[in-house]
């Protein structure tokens, strides 16, 4: 590694955009410590999007990076890297997985789904019209966490009755206060629900995306499906990705409307519609703000003269680039949804593009949408500054969103 200061990451999160600030001021890289591991952040969002095009980084650390053996036994966040699916797969690996995956996210399935999406957000909406004025409910509990988890675990075929257990497994593994001791606990507790899962639908196999895997897995003889791990962690990725991500940008896009009335207003003047405060949301809170981790298949030479060796790992810092003001000026650390570009990295680049933003995109919409137009004087309940932020460096969203969705009768 270089001789540059080595940035050391805040577990909590309490502070992000500072950090990102301080990521951009050392350049197009710079060297941070992640729970103990040293990587590459990379925050110039122009860099950022040559790499992640690049043959010359890797996602397979068995594969890339020399510290995996290490990281595994040691490291809070190794099920990050040590997972087998198209996440951590490289060149052929991934192409192969990528394409099994593929179809569950095709345009016109992702289209079928939107009248039982609407379905659920009326059903949860229903239920908060039950608040008395004034009353304070927490949208991220009510609204942005039950909606993703019922969609992914319909797609999924998971039964109602374990969604709440998955929900809390998963919620733990993008807990970045965990020890080790407790993240191997939790990851323990999220393979075996995902074995339960399994032997549930290889022996009553049902309409859903589980069943079609198994089936892939158990028929294909000649080695292009799914090996048993492949399974189990391609499942672990469906569930834990279509649902993490997506309660975060729910709850950040109602943020940032509660928080500047402005944005309303050209919303209700249709000068803006909610596609548009969407792509502002994951471009000024993307739900992913640091995205470990690829690692140099070769030696590479930035820019600025700094060099990556072979074999050291990079951290994809979407946030931080996502508010570049190289990328977005002078005002990219405002909301502004009206801005003419957009463009952000919340979903990724290139071939690790995440399949499942149609569906993120399409559920925030229609929660959205259906939300102020139920609740047309909802405001938050507290200072925007009071919100907690949840306690990673990777997730992005509050510990809670309390909102009063009619004022109080006095």
């Amino acid at each position: 590694m270089s001789e540059q200061p080595v940035l050391v990451l805040d577990p909590t999160g309490s502070d992000h955009h500072a950090e990102h600030r301080s990521l951009r001021a050392q350049g197009s890289a710079a060297l941070v410590d992640i729970l103990g591991v040293t990587a590459w952040s990379i925050s110039d969002p122009h860099l950022l999007k040559q790499l992640l095009t690049s043959s010359e980084v890797s996602k397979d650390a068995r594969a890339h990076w020399p510290a995996f053996a290490e990281a595994v036994s040691t490291w809070p966040l190794a099920l990050w890297v040590a997972v087998e699916n198209m996440f951590t797969a490289y060149g052929g690996d991934h192409r192969r997985l990528r394409r099994m995956i593929a179809p569950a996210f095709g345009a016109r399935r992702i289209a079928a789904l939107e009248p039982a999406i609407a379905a659920v957000v009326t059903a949860l909406l229903d239920d908060l019209d039950t608040c008395a004025p004034g009353e304070v409910a927490d949208l991220r509990e009510r609204l942005a966490y039950p909606l993703p988890i019922a969609v992914i675990g319909r797609l999924m075929g998971v039964p109602e009755d374990q969604r709440a257990e998955f929900r809390t497994t998963v919620d733990g593994v993008f807990d970045t206060t965990l020890s080790v001791e407790q993240a191997t606990a939790n990851t323990a507790a999220l393979y075996e629900m995902l074995d339960q899962l399994i032997a549930a639908k290889r022996a009553e196999p049902g309409d859903d995306m589980t069943s079609l895997l198994i089936s892939a897995r158990d028929e294909e003889g000649d080695g292009s499906g799914l090996s048993a791990a492949e399974l189990r962690d391609t499942l672990l990725l469906m569930i834990s990705a279509g649902y993490e991500t997506t309660v975060n940008v729910i709850d950040q896009a109602i943020t940032a409307l509660l928080t500047d009335p402005e944005q309303l207003a050209h919303l209700r003047a249709c000068r803006i519609d909610w596609s548009d405060v969407v792509e502002e949301t994951l471009r000024h809170e993307p739900a992913v703000k640091h995205l470990p981790l690829r690692y140099a298949v070769k030696e590479i030479s930035l820019p600025d003269g700094q060099t990556i060796r072979e074999g050291e790992a990079i951290l994809a810092s979407y946030a931080a680039a996502n508010r570049h003001p190289e990328w977005h000026g002078t005002t990219a650390d405002t909301f502004d949804a009206t801005r003419p570009s957009k463009e952000h990295l919340a979903f990724g680049h290139g071939v690790h593009f995440c399949l499942g933003a149609p569906l993120a995109r399409l559920e925030v919409v229609i929660a959205l949408r259906q939300l102020f137009e139920r609740f047309p004087e909802i405001e938050l309940a507290v200072p925007a500054d009071k919100l907690e932020p949840l306690p990673s460096l990777i997730s992005n969203g509050h510990q809670a969103l309390p909102v009063r969705l009619r004022p109080s009768a006095d």
